[in-house]
C-alpha cells in the first residue's frame, strides 16, 4: 500500500487534512482513522476479557478466576485448558456458558489450525448447550472470525458460510440454518457479523473474494450502504484487472454519496494507467465537488508524471471551484519535484485570487532545495504585490528555512510599518535562533516607532531566552 495515517483520514485520510500540511504514504487508512490492518483483525474485539467473577459460591469460581487471569496475560493455551476443565467438570455451573465461549476465544487467539477447528466446534455446540450465551452478539462475531480464518486456510464449508454472510445472510450458531440479518450495520460496526464476514474476504484470494464483493456492491437496499462502503475498500486491496473498473462503476452509479466518494478515494490504491484515466474522467466531467476532491487526492497518491500533470492542469483552470484548486495546489506542494515548484511559481504570477496565491506560498514553503526559499523572499520584497500576500510570504519564509541574516537585514529596508510588524512576528517564531532574539532586543531598544517597540517587547516576553528576564528588568528600571 502507498499511504499511512495522515492525517486518517487524518489523512482522516482525505484531503480534509489540507490545513495540517501532512501527506499520506505507505499504509492505507480508512476515513474513520482506522488502518486496514485493524479493519481485519478487530483489535478492540480481540483484546476483550471475560467478565469478572460474579458467583463466589459456585464450584467453578476459582477455576474461572485462574482462566481469566491466564487469558489476561496472553497465555491462550493455558486459558483454553482451564476453561475446558470448567465445562467438563461443572456443566451446570453459572460459569459454564461463558467458559465454553472463552475457551473458543482462547483457541482462536492461539491461532493453530487445530485450535481454530476446535473453537468452531465449541461455538456450534454453544447454541445447543448454552443458548442464552450463544444469543449474544459476540458469539456470532467470533464464529465469523474463526470461520473466516479457516476459509483462508482452505476450509470449503467455512468459505461457503462466509460467502452467505457477506451476501447479507448469516448462519445461526445453533442450527446452521440461513437467516436474514435483521439490523443495519453502521460504518464502524466491526461487531456486526456481515462486516466481519466482509473483513474475512480480505484474507481470501481474489478469485473467490471478488465475485462476492461485486454481489455486495450490487445491493441497493437501505441497510446495505455500510456493507458497500466496506466492500469498496476490500475491492481496492485486490489487485486484479477489473479492480479499477469496479470502483469506477461504483463511483458513477451507487445511490449513496459516501459510497461513491469512497470508491474514488480508494482508486488511489489501484496502480496503473487505467486508474489515472478514470480519475481524469471524474475531474473533467463530474459536477460533484466532494467526489472531485477525492479524485484530486487519489491522483496525488499515484505519484506518476501523468497524475502530477493532471493536478497541474486542474490547478490552472479558472473555471474550477477555488477550494478545489487550492486542494490541487496543496497536493502538488506535497510532491517534492522541480517541475511542480516551477509550475507553482509560474502560476502565482498569473493568478488574480489572493487566496490561491497564499496557498502557493504555503505549498512552496514545504519544498526545500529547489529554489523556493529565494523566490518566497523575493515575493516579500516586491513592492507591487498585495501587502497581505507579502506578509504571508514573510511568514512562510521564516517557517520554511529562509536565511535569518537576510530576514534581519530586511527590517531596515522595509518602508511599510505592516511589514516591519510582520518581521517582528517572524523573528519571534525563530526564538531558538540567537540572531533573531538579538534583533528583537535591538528593535526594543532603538526603534523610534513606539508601536513597533511595544510589539518587540511583547514577543521578547514570550521568549525563553535566558537574557530576556534581565533585559526586561533593565527596561523597567530605566
Amino acid at each position: 500500500m502507498k499511504m499511512n495515517t495522515l492525517i486518517a483520514l487524518a489523512i482522516t485520510l482525505s484531503t480534509t487534512a489540507f490545513a495540517s500540511g501532512k501527506s499520506i504514504h505507505n499504509e492505507a487508512v480508512s476515513e474513520t482513522g482506522v488502518s486496514s490492518a485493524a479493519l481485519v483483525t478487530g483489535n478492540a474485539f480481540d483484546l476483550q476479557l471475560p467478565p469478572a467473577p460474579w458467583a463466589k459460591d459456585d464450584p467453578a469460581d476459582s477455576l474461572y478466576s485462574l482462566a481469566r487471569a491466564a487469558l489476561g496475560r496472553g497465555d491462550y493455551k493455558r486459558a483454553s485448558e482451564i476453561f475446558q476443565r470448567i465445562v467438563e467438570r461443572y456443566p451446570q455451573s453459572k460459569y459454564a456458558g461463558q467458559s465454553l465461549y472463552y475457551e473458543a476465544f482462547s483457541l482462536y487467539r492461539s491461532g493453530e489450525t487445530e485450535d481454530l477447528q476446535e473453537a468452531l466446534r465449541n461455538l456450534r455446540s454453544l447454541g445447543t448447550n448454552y443458548p442464552t450465551t450463544a444469543k449474544g452478539g459476540d458469539a456470532k462475531i467470533l464464529l465469523t472470525r474463526v470461520c473466516g480464518e479457516l476459509a483462508r486456510r482452505g476450509d470449503a464449508s467455512c468459505a461457503a458460510s462466509i460467502t452467505e454472510m457477506a451476501n447479507g445472510t448469516d448462519r445461526d450458531v445453533k442450527s446452521g440454518t440461513a437467516t436474514v440479518a435483521g439490523t443495519c450495520p453502521t460504518d464502524d460496526d466491526d461487531n456486526d457479523a456481515r462486516i466481519s464476514a466482509l473483513n474475512a474476504l480480505l484474507q481470501m484470494d481474489a478469485d473467490r473474494a471478488m465475485p462476492i464483493l461485486q454481489k455486495v456492491l450490487e445491493k441497493r437496499d437501505a441497510c446495505s450502504a455500510a456493507l458497500r462502503r466496506k466492500a469498496v475498500f476490500l475491492v481496492s486491496q485486490k489487485r486484479t484487472e477489473e479492480t479499477a473498473d469496479i470502483l469506477m462503476r461504483v463511483a458513477q452509479s451507487d445511490p449513496d454519496q459516501d459510497v461513491r466518494e469512497q470508491a474514488v478515494f480508494w482508486l488511489s490504491q489501484v496502480p496503473g494507467t487505467k486508474s489515472v484515466d478514470l480519475l481524469e474522467t471524474i475531474l473533467n466531467g463530474n459536477q460533484n465537488e466532494d467526489i472531485k476532491e477525492k479524485a484530486l487526492f487519489a491522483l496525488s497518491q499515484h505519484n506518476s508524471d501523468r497524475g502530477q500533470q493532471l493536478l497541474r492542469d486542474f490547478a490552472s483552470r479558472d473555471s474550477e471551484n477555488e477550494d478545489l484548486r487550492e486542494k490541487a495546489i496543496f497536493w502538488l506542494g506535497q510532491s517534492h519535484s522541480q517541475s511542480n515548484a516551477e509550475f507553482l511559481r509560474g502560476l502565482f504570477t498569473r493568478l488574480k485570487s489572493e487566496d490561491l496565491k497564499e496557498k502557493i506560498l504555503f505549498s512552496l514553503s514545504q519544498q526545500r532545495g529547489v529554489g523556493n526559499e529565494r523566490w518566497i523572499m523575493d515575493v516579500a520584497l516586491d513592492p507591487k504585490a498585495d501587502i497581505e500576500v507579502r506578509k504571508k510570504a514573510l511568514f512562510w519564509a521564516g517557517q520554511g528555512g529562509g536565511s535569518m541574516p537576510e530576514l534581519i537585514a530586511m527590517y531596515d529596508r522595509m518602508p511599510e510599518q505592516e511589514m516591519k510588524e510582520q518581521l517582528i512576528f517572524v523573528y519571534s517564531q525563530r526564538s531558538n535562533d540567537r540572531a533573531a532574539v538579538d534583533k528583537l532586543f535591538s528593535i526594543a531598544r532603538t526603534e523610534k516607532d513606539p508601536d513597533l517597540r511595544e510589539k518587540a517587547i511583547f514577543w521578547l516576553g514570550q521568549s525563553h531566552d535566558p537574557r530576556v528576564q534581565q533585559f526586561l528588568l533593565d527596561l523597567i528600571n530605566k
